[in-house]
């Protein structure tokens, strides 16, 4: 895979999907997706530091009145972007009335990254992955305790330390991510979600 998927082709690097539940001007989003898609690129191609604010408008064909309507820089673009991303993946099972015990869309997230294996490869290039790691776990640390919320098997996690277990379960499921790109993706992301959740199981059920 040489280039990174382009979400208004085929499915979201950073951004909106088509079933988040925030209602936008579809020519709004349109533009957003543009910029985006046009940073994720240029991405691929060259360190952050390096991309100016000129060339992700020459990429995306916007104007730079209209790029300053939605964005104060290049950094607020990128995170505003992976905010929508990690926003709109940790909540699907909640949003969708996910009816099984799993607390996170593992297999989702894993086969995304392994589909923009070249992305994931530029954000540490530029340095940039540890941000999006800490923005990610943060956002699957509200997912998984809104899910555990949701749960009847979850009742032995006690109110006050829900949000405690769910960042300590979001933190091991980005280390998981981070291994597994490492490892070269030797497990299946569908391996990888059913080791997940068996950790996360082992752990609440073993709670008193």
């Amino acid at each position: 895979m040489s280039e990174p998927s382009n979400r208004t082709e085929k499915r979201p690097v950073f951004g909106n999907p088509d079933d988040l539940e925030k209602k936008e001007d579809p020519r709004v989003r349109r533009t957003r997706d543009r910029l985006g898609d046009a940073l994720v690129e240029l991405l691929v191609q060259k360190p952050f530091d390096d991309i100016t604010v000129q060339d992700v408008l020459d990429g995306a064909g916007v104007s730079r009145s209209t790029f300053y309507t939605h964005y104060r820089d290049k950094n607020d673009l990128f995170l505003t972007d992976a905010e929508e991303f990690f926003e709109a993946m940790a909540t699907a099972l909640s949003r969708f009335g996910d009816k099984s015990e799993r607390v996170a869309p593992v297999q989702e997230l894993f086969a995304h990254v392994g589909e923009v294996r070249p992305f994931y490869n530029a954000l540490v290039e530029s340095g940039r992955l540890r941000d999006v790691m800490e923005l990610g776990q943060a956002h699957f640390a509200r997912g998984i305790e809104r899910r555990f919320s949701e749960m009847p098997r979850a009742r032995k996690i006690r109110p006050d330390r829900r949000a405690a277990v769910a960042h300590g379960l979001a933190g091991n499921l980005f280390s998981l991510l981070a291994w597994w790109v490492q490892h070269d993706m030797t497990l299946s992301p569908e391996e990888m979600d059913k080791l997940f959740h068996k950790l996360v199981w082992a752990g609440v059920d073993g709670m008193s």
